[in-house]
Protein backbone atom coordinates (compact mmCIF):
# COMPACT_ATOMS: atom_id res chain seq x y z
CA UNK A 1 0.00 0.00 0.00
CA UNK A 2 1.14 3.41 -0.52
CA UNK A 3 1.90 6.02 1.83
CA UNK A 4 -0.34 9.29 2.02
CA UNK A 5 1.00 11.99 -0.24
CA UNK A 6 1.70 14.41 2.54
CA UNK A 7 4.20 12.05 4.18
CA UNK A 8 7.03 12.30 2.12
CA UNK A 9 8.56 15.52 4.31
CA UNK A 10 9.65 14.78 7.88
CA UNK A 11 7.59 15.34 10.85
CA UNK A 12 8.79 17.79 12.64
CA UNK A 13 10.11 17.76 16.18
CA UNK A 14 6.74 19.97 17.69
CA UNK A 15 7.61 21.60 21.38
CA UNK A 16 5.10 19.62 23.85
CA UNK A 17 6.05 22.86 26.71
CA UNK A 18 3.48 24.56 28.93
CA UNK A 19 2.49 27.04 26.39
CA UNK A 20 1.59 23.83 24.20
CA UNK A 21 -0.62 21.84 26.74
CA UNK A 22 -2.92 25.08 27.73
CA UNK A 23 -3.43 25.66 23.99
CA UNK A 24 -6.83 24.51 23.03
CA UNK A 25 -6.95 22.07 20.11
CA UNK A 26 -7.68 23.25 16.93
CA UNK A 27 -8.45 20.53 14.93
CA UNK A 28 -11.82 18.21 15.51
CA UNK A 29 -12.84 16.02 12.45
CA UNK A 30 -10.58 17.36 9.86
CA UNK A 31 -7.14 15.60 8.88
CA UNK A 32 -4.42 16.79 11.24
CA UNK A 33 -1.66 18.76 8.77
CA UNK A 34 1.76 17.21 8.33
CA UNK A 35 3.27 20.07 10.43
CA UNK A 36 1.00 19.21 13.42
CA UNK A 37 1.90 15.88 13.54
CA UNK A 38 3.95 14.64 16.71
CA UNK A 39 4.63 12.41 19.08
CA UNK A 40 5.53 8.71 19.52
CA UNK A 41 3.60 5.36 19.91
CA UNK A 42 4.93 4.61 23.12
CA UNK A 43 2.43 7.64 24.67
CA UNK A 44 -0.78 5.35 23.69
CA UNK A 45 0.60 2.97 25.62
CA UNK A 46 -0.22 5.17 29.44
CA UNK A 47 -2.69 7.15 27.37
CA UNK A 48 -5.24 3.73 27.24
CA UNK A 49 -3.60 2.33 30.49
CA UNK A 50 -4.44 5.20 33.10
CA UNK A 51 -8.66 5.30 32.23
CA UNK A 52 -8.86 1.32 32.86
CA UNK A 53 -6.79 1.51 36.37
CA UNK A 54 -10.18 2.64 38.43
CA UNK A 55 -12.94 1.27 39.76
CA UNK A 56 -15.32 0.90 37.05
CA UNK A 57 -12.62 -2.18 35.58
CA UNK A 58 -12.65 -3.64 38.92
CA UNK A 59 -16.71 -4.03 39.17
CA UNK A 60 -16.47 -6.10 36.23
CA UNK A 61 -13.92 -8.64 38.22
CA UNK A 62 -16.43 -8.09 41.37
CA UNK A 63 -19.57 -9.06 38.86
CA UNK A 64 -18.26 -11.89 37.31
CA UNK A 65 -17.57 -13.60 41.07
CA UNK A 66 -20.82 -12.13 42.81
CA UNK A 67 -23.28 -11.41 40.37
CA UNK A 68 -22.37 -13.86 37.45
CA UNK A 69 -21.76 -16.83 39.93
CA UNK A 70 -18.05 -17.77 38.56
CA UNK A 71 -15.09 -19.23 40.45
CA UNK A 72 -12.18 -17.10 40.76
CA UNK A 73 -10.10 -19.00 38.12
CA UNK A 74 -13.12 -19.24 35.39
CA UNK A 75 -13.79 -15.01 36.19
CA UNK A 76 -9.85 -15.16 35.43
CA UNK A 77 -10.46 -16.95 32.09
CA UNK A 78 -13.61 -15.42 31.39
CA UNK A 79 -11.83 -11.60 31.76
CA UNK A 80 -8.33 -12.02 30.09
CA UNK A 81 -10.30 -13.61 26.93
CA UNK A 82 -12.91 -10.58 26.67
CA UNK A 83 -9.90 -8.16 27.41
CA UNK A 84 -8.06 -9.95 24.95
CA UNK A 85 -10.19 -9.91 22.05
CA UNK A 86 -11.06 -6.19 22.67
CA UNK A 87 -7.55 -4.39 22.80
CA UNK A 88 -6.70 -7.48 19.25
CA UNK A 89 -9.63 -5.08 18.04
CA UNK A 90 -7.99 -2.12 19.24
CA UNK A 91 -4.76 -2.53 18.08
CA UNK A 92 -5.49 -2.76 14.63
CA UNK A 93 -8.11 0.15 14.65
CA UNK A 94 -5.53 2.46 16.24
CA UNK A 95 -2.61 2.30 13.04
CA UNK A 96 -5.30 4.31 11.20
CA UNK A 97 -4.68 7.21 12.89
CA UNK A 98 -1.23 8.01 11.90
CA UNK A 99 -2.35 7.07 8.40
CA UNK A 100 -5.14 9.40 7.68
CA UNK A 101 -4.58 12.23 10.31
CA UNK A 102 -8.61 11.68 11.39
CA UNK A 103 -10.47 10.55 14.46
CA UNK A 104 -12.07 6.74 14.14
CA UNK A 105 -15.55 7.78 13.55
CA UNK A 106 -14.10 9.43 10.30
CA UNK A 107 -12.42 6.59 9.15
CA UNK A 108 -15.80 4.75 9.75
CA UNK A 109 -17.22 6.76 6.47
CA UNK A 110 -14.81 3.99 4.51
CA UNK A 111 -17.09 1.69 5.89
CA UNK A 112 -20.80 3.47 5.72
CA UNK A 113 -20.55 6.35 3.27
CA UNK A 114 -20.26 9.98 4.27
CA UNK A 115 -24.30 9.23 4.89
CA UNK A 116 -24.46 6.37 6.79
CA UNK A 117 -21.80 6.76 8.92
CA UNK A 118 -24.06 9.30 11.22
CA UNK A 119 -26.00 6.65 13.02
CA UNK A 120 -22.86 4.78 14.39
CA UNK A 121 -20.92 8.47 14.93
CA UNK A 122 -23.91 9.06 16.81
CA UNK A 123 -24.71 6.49 18.75
CA UNK A 124 -20.78 6.50 19.70
CA UNK A 125 -21.32 10.37 21.19
CA UNK A 126 -23.93 9.77 22.89
CA UNK A 127 -22.56 6.02 24.33
CA UNK A 128 -18.99 7.75 25.51
CA UNK A 129 -20.34 11.27 26.12
CA UNK A 130 -23.04 10.30 27.99
CA UNK A 131 -23.10 6.66 28.99
CA UNK A 132 -19.55 6.26 29.61
CA UNK A 133 -18.63 9.57 31.13
CA UNK A 134 -21.78 9.48 33.98
CA UNK A 135 -20.41 5.66 34.90
CA UNK A 136 -17.02 6.38 35.16
CA UNK A 137 -17.50 9.92 36.61
CA UNK A 138 -19.98 8.60 38.87
CA UNK A 139 -17.53 5.76 40.38
CA UNK A 140 -15.03 9.10 40.81
CA UNK A 141 -17.63 10.79 42.65
CA UNK A 142 -18.33 7.78 45.04
CA UNK A 143 -14.98 7.51 46.00
CA UNK A 144 -14.93 11.39 46.88
CA UNK A 145 -17.97 10.84 49.03
CA UNK A 146 -15.78 8.01 51.19
CA UNK A 147 -12.29 9.85 51.04
CA UNK A 148 -13.82 13.18 52.52
CA UNK A 149 -17.42 13.40 53.48
CA UNK A 150 -18.66 15.26 50.85
CA UNK A 151 -21.91 14.87 49.36
CA UNK A 152 -22.11 12.52 46.30
CA UNK A 153 -23.70 15.14 44.00
CA UNK A 154 -21.30 17.89 45.06
CA UNK A 155 -18.39 15.57 44.27
CA UNK A 156 -19.53 14.30 41.26
CA UNK A 157 -19.85 18.24 40.24
CA UNK A 158 -15.90 18.75 41.07
CA UNK A 159 -14.98 16.37 39.09
CA UNK A 160 -16.88 17.05 36.15
CA UNK A 161 -15.73 20.76 36.15
CA UNK A 162 -12.12 19.18 36.48
CA UNK A 163 -12.61 16.79 33.31
CA UNK A 164 -14.15 19.01 30.78
CA UNK A 165 -11.10 21.14 31.27
CA UNK A 166 -8.92 18.83 30.19
CA UNK A 167 -11.12 17.79 27.47
CA UNK A 168 -11.65 21.17 26.66
CA UNK A 169 -8.31 21.73 26.07
CA UNK A 170 -7.75 19.15 23.84
CA UNK A 171 -5.46 16.29 22.47
CA UNK A 172 -2.00 17.17 24.00
CA UNK A 173 -3.62 17.82 27.65
CA UNK A 174 -5.09 14.56 27.68
CA UNK A 175 -2.26 12.67 26.95
CA UNK A 176 0.29 14.25 29.34
CA UNK A 177 -2.46 13.64 31.90
CA UNK A 178 -2.38 10.23 31.53
CA UNK A 179 1.31 10.13 31.27
CA UNK A 180 1.44 11.30 34.88
CA UNK A 181 -1.68 9.80 36.41
CA UNK A 182 -0.17 6.13 35.28
CA UNK A 183 2.32 5.97 37.54
CA UNK A 184 0.23 6.34 40.64
CA UNK A 185 -2.81 4.39 39.55
CA UNK A 186 -0.09 1.18 39.29
CA UNK A 187 1.53 1.48 41.98
CA UNK A 188 -1.14 2.32 44.41
CA UNK A 189 -3.86 -0.27 42.79
CA UNK A 190 -1.13 -3.01 42.81
CA UNK A 191 -0.08 -2.35 46.92
CA UNK A 192 -4.16 -3.02 47.46
CA UNK A 193 -3.66 -6.68 45.38
CA UNK A 194 -1.89 -7.50 47.64
CA UNK A 195 -3.54 -7.14 50.52
CA UNK A 196 -6.94 -8.64 48.57
CA UNK A 197 -5.05 -11.90 47.58
CA UNK A 198 -4.17 -12.39 50.81
CA UNK A 199 -7.93 -12.82 51.94
CA UNK A 200 -9.62 -13.72 48.80
CA UNK A 201 -10.73 -17.60 48.05
CA UNK A 202 -9.23 -18.21 44.69
CA UNK A 203 -9.52 -22.00 45.45
CA UNK A 204 -12.67 -21.69 43.29
CA UNK A 205 -14.59 -24.31 45.56
CA UNK A 206 -18.33 -23.56 47.01
CA UNK A 207 -21.42 -22.18 45.99
CA UNK A 208 -19.95 -19.14 44.38
CA UNK A 209 -18.71 -21.36 41.33
CA UNK A 210 -22.48 -21.79 39.94
CA UNK A 211 -22.49 -20.02 37.14
CA UNK A 212 -21.52 -22.47 34.08
CA UNK A 213 -21.14 -21.37 30.64
CA UNK A 214 -23.99 -18.55 30.91
CA UNK A 215 -22.04 -17.13 33.55
CA UNK A 216 -18.61 -17.43 31.49
CA UNK A 217 -20.33 -16.05 28.77
CA UNK A 218 -21.62 -12.92 30.74
CA UNK A 219 -18.52 -12.17 32.11
CA UNK A 220 -17.11 -12.66 28.47
CA UNK A 221 -19.54 -10.25 27.28
CA UNK A 222 -18.94 -7.60 30.11
CA UNK A 223 -15.40 -7.19 29.95
CA UNK A 224 -15.27 -7.36 25.93
CA UNK A 225 -17.99 -4.88 25.90
CA UNK A 226 -15.93 -2.60 28.45
CA UNK A 227 -12.79 -3.18 26.43
CA UNK A 228 -13.99 -2.76 22.74
CA UNK A 229 -15.96 -0.05 24.08
CA UNK A 230 -12.92 2.01 23.67
CA UNK A 231 -12.84 0.78 19.84
CA UNK A 232 -14.67 3.51 18.31
CA UNK A 233 -12.63 5.83 19.59
CA UNK A 234 -9.10 4.36 18.79
CA UNK A 235 -7.71 6.23 15.86
CA UNK A 236 -8.51 9.77 18.22
CA UNK A 237 -5.53 9.50 20.22
CA UNK A 238 -2.95 8.56 17.14
CA UNK A 239 -4.09 10.45 15.17
CA UNK A 240 -1.63 13.15 15.18
CA UNK A 241 1.69 10.89 15.39
CA UNK A 242 3.99 11.00 11.91
CA UNK A 243 2.13 9.38 8.95
CA UNK A 244 5.74 7.28 8.86
CA UNK A 245 4.68 5.94 12.16
CA UNK A 246 5.27 2.11 11.84
CA UNK A 247 1.74 -0.03 12.43
CA UNK A 248 3.27 -2.46 14.49
CA UNK A 249 4.28 -0.25 17.08
CA UNK A 250 0.70 2.16 17.10
CA UNK A 251 -0.81 -1.63 17.67
CA UNK A 252 1.47 -3.30 19.80
CA UNK A 253 1.30 0.05 22.49
CA UNK A 254 -2.28 0.84 21.91
CA UNK A 255 -3.53 -2.59 22.75
CA UNK A 256 -0.83 -3.65 25.38
CA UNK A 257 -1.61 -0.92 27.10
CA UNK A 258 -5.42 -1.51 27.17
CA UNK A 259 -5.01 -4.93 27.80
CA UNK A 260 -3.26 -5.08 30.66
CA UNK A 261 -4.69 -2.73 32.81
CA UNK A 262 -8.06 -4.02 32.29
CA UNK A 263 -6.72 -7.66 32.29
CA UNK A 264 -4.78 -7.31 36.07
CA UNK A 265 -7.54 -4.44 37.85
CA UNK A 266 -10.43 -6.84 36.45
CA UNK A 267 -9.10 -9.74 38.59
CA UNK A 268 -8.00 -7.64 41.33
CA UNK A 269 -11.96 -7.12 41.01
CA UNK A 270 -12.87 -10.82 40.92
CA UNK A 271 -10.52 -11.54 43.90
CA UNK A 272 -12.24 -8.81 45.93
CA UNK A 273 -15.35 -10.46 44.62
CA UNK A 274 -15.00 -13.50 46.65
CA UNK A 275 -14.54 -11.71 50.27
CA UNK A 276 -18.19 -10.66 52.32
CA UNK A 277 -18.72 -6.94 51.57
CA UNK A 278 -20.25 -4.61 54.68
CA UNK A 279 -23.74 -4.80 54.16
CA UNK A 280 -25.21 -1.37 52.59
CA UNK A 281 -21.81 -0.09 51.58
CA UNK A 282 -21.47 1.87 48.55
CA UNK A 283 -19.59 -0.12 45.62
CA UNK A 284 -16.44 1.81 46.30
CA UNK A 285 -16.78 1.14 50.02
CA UNK A 286 -17.19 -2.11 49.82
CA UNK A 287 -13.87 -2.48 48.37
CA UNK A 288 -11.86 -0.24 50.18
CA UNK A 289 -13.29 -1.51 53.38
CA UNK A 290 -11.21 -5.06 52.47
CA UNK A 291 -7.97 -2.47 53.08
CA UNK A 292 -6.38 -1.42 56.30
CA UNK A 293 -7.29 2.56 56.48
CA UNK A 294 -4.26 4.47 55.20
CA UNK A 295 -4.07 1.74 52.10
CA UNK A 296 -7.95 2.25 51.53
CA UNK A 297 -7.50 6.19 51.67
CA UNK A 298 -4.82 5.63 49.54
CA UNK A 299 -6.76 3.61 46.43
CA UNK A 300 -9.78 6.01 47.08
CA UNK A 301 -7.47 8.87 45.56
CA UNK A 302 -6.52 6.39 42.98
CA UNK A 303 -9.88 5.35 42.24
CA UNK A 304 -10.70 9.38 41.78
CA UNK A 305 -7.72 9.96 39.65
CA UNK A 306 -8.29 6.74 37.16
CA UNK A 307 -12.24 7.97 37.03
CA UNK A 308 -11.28 11.31 36.21
CA UNK A 309 -8.82 9.74 33.38
CA UNK A 310 -11.21 7.85 31.82
CA UNK A 311 -14.03 10.17 31.55
CA UNK A 312 -11.77 13.06 30.24
CA UNK A 313 -11.18 10.30 27.21
CA UNK A 314 -14.67 10.01 26.95
CA UNK A 315 -16.12 13.57 26.95
CA UNK A 316 -13.41 14.13 24.37
CA UNK A 317 -14.18 11.31 22.18
CA UNK A 318 -18.13 12.28 21.89
CA UNK A 319 -17.04 15.77 21.33
CA UNK A 320 -14.89 14.48 18.43
CA UNK A 321 -17.51 12.22 17.07
CA UNK A 322 -19.91 14.98 17.25
CA UNK A 323 -17.53 16.27 14.67
CA UNK A 324 -17.41 13.99 12.08
CA UNK A 325 -20.95 14.03 11.52
CA UNK A 326 -20.06 17.35 9.63
CA UNK A 327 -23.35 19.14 10.81
CA UNK A 328 -23.93 22.60 9.47
CA UNK A 329 -22.84 23.85 13.22
CA UNK A 330 -22.42 27.68 13.90
CA UNK A 331 -18.19 28.42 14.17
CA UNK A 332 -18.59 29.33 17.61
CA UNK A 333 -19.45 25.47 18.15
CA UNK A 334 -16.57 23.74 17.43
CA UNK A 335 -14.80 20.75 19.30
CA UNK A 336 -14.03 22.42 22.67
CA UNK A 337 -17.61 23.97 23.06
CA UNK A 338 -18.42 20.30 22.40
CA UNK A 339 -17.18 19.00 25.06
CA UNK A 340 -18.38 21.33 27.23
CA UNK A 341 -22.08 21.01 26.29
CA UNK A 342 -21.42 16.93 26.14
CA UNK A 343 -20.18 17.13 29.60
CA UNK A 344 -23.32 18.92 31.22
CA UNK A 345 -25.67 16.02 29.32
CA UNK A 346 -23.47 13.30 30.72
CA UNK A 347 -23.25 15.05 34.38
CA UNK A 348 -27.09 14.95 33.90
CA UNK A 349 -26.99 11.04 33.28
CA UNK A 350 -24.29 10.64 36.15
CA UNK A 351 -27.02 12.87 38.22
CA UNK A 352 -29.62 10.45 37.73
CA UNK A 353 -27.86 7.02 38.05
CA UNK A 354 -26.28 8.25 41.80
CA UNK A 355 -29.01 6.24 43.58
CA UNK A 356 -28.29 2.75 42.19
CA UNK A 357 -25.32 3.06 40.54
CA UNK A 358 -24.23 -0.83 40.93
CA UNK A 359 -27.08 -2.09 38.65
CA UNK A 360 -26.95 0.95 36.43
CA UNK A 361 -23.24 0.22 35.51
CA UNK A 362 -24.05 -3.98 35.24
CA UNK A 363 -26.95 -2.87 32.65
CA UNK A 364 -24.74 -0.29 30.97
CA UNK A 365 -21.83 -3.30 31.02
CA UNK A 366 -24.11 -5.65 28.90
CA UNK A 367 -26.22 -3.40 26.74
CA UNK A 368 -22.41 -1.54 25.43
CA UNK A 369 -21.87 -4.38 23.32
CA UNK A 370 -24.36 -5.25 21.34
CA UNK A 371 -23.95 -2.31 18.93
CA UNK A 372 -19.98 -2.43 19.43
CA UNK A 373 -20.32 -6.23 18.18
CA UNK A 374 -21.60 -5.81 15.13
CA UNK A 375 -20.10 -2.32 14.33
CA UNK A 376 -16.38 -3.90 15.24
CA UNK A 377 -17.37 -7.11 12.94
CA UNK A 378 -18.03 -4.09 10.12
CA UNK A 379 -14.89 -2.23 10.90
CA UNK A 380 -12.55 -4.82 10.95
CA UNK A 381 -13.84 -6.04 7.88
CA UNK A 382 -13.39 -3.45 5.93
CA UNK A 383 -9.62 -2.79 7.14
CA UNK A 384 -9.20 -6.24 6.11
CA UNK A 385 -10.64 -5.65 2.90
CA UNK A 386 -8.98 -2.79 1.68
CA UNK A 387 -7.35 -2.94 -2.17
CA UNK A 388 -6.83 1.18 -2.59
CA UNK A 389 -3.97 3.26 -2.25
CA UNK A 390 -4.52 5.28 1.01
CA UNK A 391 -4.29 8.35 -0.86
CA UNK A 392 -7.58 7.38 -2.88
CA UNK A 393 -8.71 6.14 0.46
CA UNK A 394 -7.92 9.49 2.06
CA UNK A 395 -9.88 11.02 -0.81
CA UNK A 396 -12.98 9.33 -0.28
CA UNK A 397 -12.80 10.27 3.83
CA UNK A 398 -13.49 13.52 2.70
CA UNK A 399 -16.09 12.67 -0.10
CA UNK A 400 -19.81 13.73 1.19
CA UNK A 401 -20.69 11.54 -2.08
CA UNK A 402 -19.18 8.38 -1.38
CA UNK A 403 -21.56 5.81 -0.37
CA UNK A 404 -21.28 2.59 1.41
CA UNK A 405 -25.02 1.23 1.78
CA UNK A 406 -22.96 -2.13 3.00
CA UNK A 407 -21.64 -1.61 6.35
CA UNK A 408 -25.29 0.28 7.21
CA UNK A 409 -27.10 -3.12 6.65
CA UNK A 410 -24.47 -5.05 8.20
CA UNK A 411 -24.66 -3.27 11.60
CA UNK A 412 -28.21 -3.20 11.75
CA UNK A 413 -28.74 -7.05 10.90
CA UNK A 414 -26.18 -7.71 13.56
CA UNK A 415 -28.51 -5.80 16.04
CA UNK A 416 -31.30 -6.98 14.96
CA UNK A 417 -30.17 -11.17 14.98
CA UNK A 418 -28.47 -11.20 18.24
CA UNK A 419 -30.27 -8.74 20.46
CA UNK A 420 -33.65 -10.61 19.80
CA UNK A 421 -32.51 -13.74 19.63
CA UNK A 422 -29.68 -13.94 22.42
CA UNK A 423 -29.57 -11.05 24.93
CA UNK A 424 -29.86 -11.88 28.11
CA UNK A 425 -30.80 -8.58 30.29
CA UNK A 426 -32.97 -7.75 33.23
CA UNK A 427 -35.24 -5.93 30.98
CA UNK A 428 -35.48 -8.16 27.85
CA UNK A 429 -34.55 -11.93 27.93
CA UNK A 430 -33.93 -12.80 24.32
CA UNK A 431 -35.80 -16.55 22.84
CA UNK A 432 -32.14 -18.83 22.80
CA UNK A 433 -31.86 -17.63 26.83
CA UNK A 434 -35.15 -17.87 27.92
CA UNK A 435 -35.67 -21.47 26.19
CA UNK A 436 -31.94 -22.81 27.47
CA UNK A 437 -31.10 -20.13 30.41
CA UNK A 438 -27.72 -22.44 30.76
CA UNK A 439 -26.28 -20.30 27.27
CA UNK A 440 -25.83 -17.00 28.68
CA UNK A 441 -25.88 -14.52 26.49
CA UNK A 442 -24.14 -14.66 23.07
CA UNK A 443 -25.20 -11.58 21.64
CA UNK A 444 -21.70 -10.38 20.95
CA UNK A 445 -20.42 -12.81 19.44
CA UNK A 446 -23.38 -13.33 16.54
CA UNK A 447 -23.44 -9.81 16.46
CA UNK A 448 -19.53 -9.36 15.58
CA UNK A 449 -20.03 -12.59 12.89
CA UNK A 450 -23.41 -11.81 10.92
CA UNK A 451 -21.95 -8.17 10.93
CA UNK A 452 -19.08 -8.85 9.64
CA UNK A 453 -19.93 -11.73 7.60
CA UNK A 454 -22.67 -9.97 6.03
CA UNK A 455 -20.41 -6.75 5.48
CA UNK A 456 -17.97 -9.17 3.29
CA UNK A 457 -21.27 -10.60 1.06
CA UNK A 458 -22.43 -6.78 0.21
CA UNK A 459 -19.87 -4.59 0.24
CA UNK A 460 -18.03 -3.19 -3.30
CA UNK A 461 -15.57 -5.01 -4.43
CA UNK A 462 -12.40 -2.49 -5.07
CA UNK A 463 -9.28 -2.69 -7.02
CA UNK A 464 -5.56 -1.41 -7.10
CA UNK A 465 -6.54 1.94 -8.94
CA UNK A 466 -9.83 2.21 -8.76
CA UNK A 467 -10.91 6.13 -8.81
CA UNK A 468 -12.51 7.73 -5.34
Amino acid sequence: MSRPTHASAPAPDVATGPERLIAVEEHGAEPVPHDKRHGSPRQLLWTWASPQVGFATLFIGVLSVSAFGLSFWQAVAALVLGAGLGSLAHGVLSTDGPRFGVPQMVIGRLSFGHRGNALPSGVNAFVAGVGWFAVNTVGGAFALNSLTGLAPLPSLLILVVLEIVIGYVGHDLVHRFEKYAFPVLAVIFLIAAVWIFKGADIAGSGAAASGGFGGFMLAFSACFGFTAGWNPCAADYARYLPADTPPRATAWYAGLGLFVSIAVVSVIGAASGTLAAPEGASPTDAFVGQLPGWLGNLTLVAIILGAMAAATLNVYSAAVSISSLSLPLPKWLGRASLVAIVGAVGTAAGWASLADAGHAFENFLLVIAYWIAPWLGVALMEHWLRALPEDTLAGRLQDRTFTNPAGLIALLAGVAVSVPLFSNQTLFVGWVPSTWPAVGDLTCPVGFAVGALLYALLRRRDRAGSPA
